[in-house]
């Protein structure tokens, strides 16, 4: 962090730091802020007296995965927003994706920005019938209706007021409709910002999940007629809590879609589906029922064996205990939790051994892999809604399946200001992942801009599939992904499920996949539940794009030139993010 043009409240917030710790020389919370606020004087690290001094070593990353740099005002994207929520798709069917945004503010407008060919974007909110859209907390799509054109969900009233949510249907000609009332989906209106679309019945069409705050969590059945029916209560799973989170896989390969819940004070809930429009909650029994004060939260295959994982964040609002994880201290709270599924329906807790048991206080969370080396990689954006809550977003490198580090230093990707939606995106076709990036606090006052954290590029190779079901959701929601890579004779594989990642921010439904490096012979399988049907295709040729459509034998390469062409790395430089 560099100095600040004007730096004259640094100073003075020093030396009201500084009396406050000569009386109290322990409060981790204030002498964190000091050390700060002597960064954003440009007094980093000689200044700080010594007895309060948090030393740069503290944050200096012991991996170099490159420089991510914001370039989101070069993209077009320069825009301020309070807490909300970030989908990247492609939502007019030209092979460019589009960003959404949306704020937590029920008088803040969301905003729908088109990619263009040169890369940027262009703010198309008006044309694109959205301008009468405001206060989302979080956002999600989904072709839920087989159209073969991704809508939109706008959860809202999350911490406040019961509000109704908005699905707008994308009416395939760059416009969309609200058919909130319509559909169904309308009332009743709650306090919401955890939605997840999934075929929970098999039936080809996509279903949608939501936990609420204030009332009981609805399961949406859709009735392929463009409306839904809250079968929740039949199906077993309204339960009431304070849901923050939640996700659909199937974790133990049945072929059935189960339901996660991440709740904001008691155990989550595991609900196994029981194939016969029925739920059975089986959190305790799985062992996967968080560390008490849950957030994020969603099921990836981490370790690539084919079984999904749970991964869940602990959210305790202490500036203290986030800085006892970087000092090496004791924790007063629970960490953040990963659940390793152990294939026969229970979980085993890997968080230490994997190098998670840390307290980084996140909001938006999401999964992509950074460097293409096949292994996903999260990314925690951080705080509360104190104004004092200043503490750095987190992006954490996996490590082969094994373990994770945090790179966010030597990655420049450690915002301070409140972190919210997420999303993993190729933006510029280069092969390699942005980070795109909602941070903004709830209050008026803590607007912030959009980042979009380009990826500095790495020699690994890709692949990306676009998945379009037939007798499956037309979106290929829930299928999943075997890519099988041979390298000098060894062979290695990679698991994917189709999906838009995490719990706070969506990225696109095409699936972007790391190989690894020098990837000899890629072999591709689909398995389609729904359908129960399996696809194999042999030798698909690196570093390209295809479309695979349920059923066929073949696969179609999609064109999609870089439009940005790589410059160097920046250098690594050693500061607090």
């Amino acid at each position: 962090m560099g100095a600040l043009p004007k730096s004259d409240d640094a100073r003075l917030a020093i030396q009201y730091f500084e009396r406050y710790l000569a009386r109290k020389p322990d409060e981790l919370e204030v002498k964190w802020l000091l050390n700060i606020a002597y960064m954003m004087a440009g007094a980093y690290p000689s200044g700080v007296p010594e007895a309060y001094r948090i030393p740069p070593g503290t944050f200096i990353s012991s991996e170099d995965v490159g420089r991510f740099v914001d370039v989101a005002p070069q993209l077009g994207l320069a825009t301020v927003k309070t807490a909300g929520g970030v989908a990247v798709d492609d939502f007019d069917n030209d092979g460019r994706f589009d960003v959404a945004i949306s704020a937590q503010a029920s008088c803040s407008a969301m905003q729908f920005f088109r990619g263009n060919a040169d890369g940027t974007f262009t703010d198309r909110t008006a044309e694109a019938g959205l301008a009468d859209q405001s206060g989302s907390l979080n956002l999600t799509q989904a072709d839920y209706n087989n159209d073969g054109c991704v809508d939109l969900l706008m959860m809202r009233g999350g911490w406040e007021l019961r509000e109704r949510r908005s699905l707008l249907k994308n009416n395939c000609n760059g416009t969309f409709t609200d058919v909130t009332v319509a559909s169904g989906l309308a009332r009743p209106a709650t306090k919401s910002q955890a939605a997840v679309w999934t075929d929970v019945n098999n039936d080809g069409f996509l279903d949608l999940f939501v936990g609420n705050e204030d009332s009981r969590a609805q399961l949406f059945l859709n009735k392929k007629d463009g409306t839904f029916e809250d079968v929740a209560h039949a199906a077993g799973v309204d339960r009431m809590s304070f849901a923050k989170a939640v996700s659909a896989a199937d974790y133990d390969n049945d072929g059935w879609q189960d339901l996660y819940v991440s709740n904001l004070g008691g155990g989550n809930y595991l609900y196994h589906n029981n194939h016969d429009g029925t739920f059975t909650e089986v959190g305790r029994a799985a062992g996967v029922l968080g560390p008490g004060q849950s957030f994020g939260a969603w099921f990836f295959d981490y370790d690539n064996d084919g079984w999904p994982d749970v991964f869940v964040t602990s959210y305790y609002t202490s500036v203290d205990e986030s800085v006892r994880t970087y000092l090496g201290m004791p924790h007063n709270a629970p960490t953040l939790k990963l659940y390793r599924n152990r294939h026969d329906g229970t979980f085993e807790d890997v968080t230490a051994a994997t190098g998670l048991d840390k307290v980084f206080m996140p909001m938006g969370a999401n999964f992509g892999d950074i460097d293409n080396d096949g292994f996903l990689d999260i990314y925690l954006g951080t705080g509360n809604p104190s104004y004092a809550s200043l503490v750095p977003s987190v992006l954490l490198h996996n490590q082969g399946g094994k373990h994770f580090v945090d790179v966010t230093s030597s990655s420049g990707t450690g915002e301070l200001h409140k972190g919210h939606g997420v999303a993993f995106a190729d933006l510029d076709g280069d092969g390699s992942d942005e980070i795109v990036f909602s941070s903004g606090g709830a209050a008026p006052g803590d607007a912030h801009a959009l980042r979009v954290f380009r990826n500095p590029g790495h020699p690994n190779d890709y692949i990306d599939l676009k998945l379009v079901g037939a007798r499956s959701n037309r979106g290929a929601v829930g299928a999943r992904i075997t890519v099988s890579i041979g390298t000098g004779g060894a062979r290695r594989v990679v698991s994917r499920t189709v999906g838009s990642g995490g719990s706070f921010g969506a990225s696109p439904l095409q699936q972007h996949i790391g190989l690894g490096k020098s990837a000899g012979t890629v072999d591709v399988d689909v398995w389609w539940p729904a359908s129960d049907s399996r696809q194999h295709f042999a030798r698909v040729e690196k570093n390209q794009a295809f479309e695979i459509r349920e059923f066929d034998s073949k696969l179609t390469r999609l064109r999609r030139q870089s439009v940005q062409p790589r410059g160097p790395r920046p250098p690594i430089e050693t500061h607090v993010p």
